[in-house]
């Protein structure tokens, strides 16, 4: 995705890959490090055991494999719009998840730039949904693949002919759809939660089809922390605590 945009950018950079990209690709270090030490466990291994042991809906019903397995990427899916639903509706949560936000510019690296505890959050509520699912390892390998893939594809500052993009985006979505999503703009900013699959933003009245300014007049980011020093890893990891929480929080809560 990186040489694909850079053979065919969408929008012109605001900022260069080295005063971005260090930042970005240190929390990707930092966060998988963590990780492997605080849940040493994964999303998968954790479904192998609870086919072992019974556990969830789909270990103790009989559907064929292939039903399961589809089910699952489609409800774990679903669920994950949810919860990036509630990282913007609730104010504390909102705290944590808009270094995400932050970010100045728009690209592949952008799909990657999460703060550690939004990450633990995530993987817990992963791990609760893959219990209670009792979803096939299968199933769960296939979502967390297409998961990754489908962040760094629409984080991706890659140019799609765009009537190529109004179908591509019935199935999936695409970097013109997200990026709206990165719009500086609360209503902008509100919209287009979706990560993998499109349909859940057009069936619960959260899509977007562009952004007010068009995609070359928009300004990427949030209200707070437009200075290129908040682009450096130290000024990232305290985000959460620095300033109110602002206008962007769905609760309207901005004292918190």
């Amino acid at each position: 995705m990186a040489l694909s945009e850079a053979a065919a950018p969408r929008r012109p950079r605001a900022y260069s890959r080295f005063t971005r990209w260090p930042g970005n690709l240190a929390i990707v270090a930092l966060n998988t490090a963590l990780i492997r030490v605080v849940l040493p466990t994964t999303a998968v291994a954790l479904a192998v055991l609870g086919a072992e042991r019974g556990w969830g809906l789909f270990n103790n019903l009989s559907f064929p494999s292939w039903v399961e397995v589809v089910a699952s990427v489609v409800i774990l899916d679903a669920a994950i719009y949810l919860q990036h639903v509630m990282f913007h509706a609730v104010p504390a949560l909102w705290r944590v998840h808009r270094m995400h936000h932050a970010d100045l510019d728009f690209d592949v690296t952008t799909g990657a730039r999460f703060h550690p505890i939004e990450i633990g959050l995530s993987m817990l509520f992963k791990f609760g949904l893959v219990v209670a699912l009792g979803a096939p390892a299968l199933g769960v390998l296939s979502f967390e693949v297409l998961l990754n893939a489908t962040s760094m594809f629409n984080h991706g500052n890659l140019r799609i002919p765009v009537r190529f993009d109004r179908y591509l985006r019935w199935l999936m979505v695409t970097p013109d759809m997200h990026r709206v999503h990165h719009s500086i703009v609360v209503t902008e900013t509100n919209s287009n939660f979706g990560f993998n699959l499109p349909w859940w933003d057009r069936l619960l009245g959260t899509y977007r089809d562009q952004p007010a300014a068009g995609h070359d007049g928009m300004t990427i980011g949030i209200e707070q922390f437009r200075d290129a020093r908040e682009l450096r890893i130290d000024r990232m990891l305290l985000q959460p605590w620095r300033g109110p929480a602002g206008g962007y929080p769905i609760a309207g809560r901005s004292a918190l």
